[in-house]
């Protein structure tokens, strides 16, 4: 079973956990995992440059990071999302504001999952794995995920 806690933490902004929890979900079955814990975190820009600065040593907000808390590979640890950055870049690229949302969980999932982006191969492959859990979450998601 794959717990996931969802905490709203932005002062404004709120995200619906059932979609959350569907999106890991759907993330973790496709990548064969079928036990974890995780927590995904909802944010503001403030939030996310303190977590930078303190433990990644980067200066600056981001849309989203991910704390691995267990063993490499294991479905277990963090994920906050950023939903300033998801706003902008949602207008930015042309989405809907749900759908960059739904991309954050996703990447920050992947990433709990062993998945990395430091080298241009992993970033194209870890980016074909976000854009088709986006397009199936996309298509058989009912829940709003705002």
């Amino acid at each position: 079973m794959i717990a996931v806690a969802v905490f709203n933490g932005h002062g404004t902004r709120r995200v619906r956990r059932a979609a959350v929890v569907s999106a890991v979900r759907r993330v973790a079955r496709g990548e064969r995992r079928r036990a974890g814990a995780l927590s995904v975190v909802f944010v503001g820009d403030r939030a996310t440059a303190a977590l930078n600065r303190r433990y990644l040593g980067h200066a600056g907000s981001t849309d989203v990071i991910s704390f691995p808390l267990g063993e490499e590979g294991a479905l277990e640890g963090e994920v906050y999302v950023n939903l300033d950055r998801a706003r902008a870049q949602a207008r930015r690229f042309g989405v809907a504001y749900g759908e960059e949302v739904c991309r954050l969980v996703v990447h920050g999932t992947l990433h709990l999952l062993g998945e990395d982006d430091t080298t241009a191969a992993a970033r194209r492959r870890m980016k074909r794995k976000e854009d088709a859990y986006v397009a199936f979450l996309a298509r058989t998601v009912t829940h709003r995920w705002l």
